[in-house]
């Protein structure tokens, strides 16, 4: 499918958001317009969509500079989603390549993706693309009580 690659602009948050719920995150349109305006200015941060031929926001992709002592600086797709209706057309393709020239303009040599072990069709995608896996590891989180 022929679509058209952009930064997302803040009236596509409804559907973004809609697509975030795809990938199991239930997060209000409302709170995803909060985070496209915290990006829109951000040099070092942006969020992707990709458009069908109608121009409806069909897939979203957030991407980033990431910087750690131990490992320097790398770009890291955050997100990545196709509507379950659009995939297997190259979108996710388009998307990832729109990534790599992303951290490509930005000098940056590599491009990292984490993915939930229980998402094995986004794993066969990666590999498709030439990424590698590189290592297996457990996330933990801890909820900050506010004061």
């Amino acid at each position: 499918m022929k679509c058209e690659i952009r930064e997302c602009r803040l009236e596509d948050s409804g559907t973004i958001a809609e697509l975030t719920s795809q990938l199991g995150y239930a997060v209000p349109v409302e709170e995803i317009k909060r985070r496209v305006r915290a990006i829109a200015d951000k040099k070092d941060h942006a969020v992707i969509v990709a458009c069908g031929p109608d121009g409806t926001v069909i897939g979203w992709m957030d991407v980033g500079l990431t910087f750690h002592l131990q490992s320097g600086t790398y770009c890291e797709i955050g997100g990545l989603v196709v509507a379950a209706s659009a995939r297997s057309q190259g979108i996710g393709r388009e998307l990832v390549a729109y990534a790599e020239q992303w951290a490509a303009e930005r000098e940056v040599e590599k491009v990292l993706v984490r993915s939930n072990t229980k998402r094995e069709d986004a794993h066969r995608f990666y590999l498709r693309e030439k990424y590698r896996m590189v290592k297996i590891s457990a996330v933990f989180e801890k909820k900050l009580e506010a004061d």
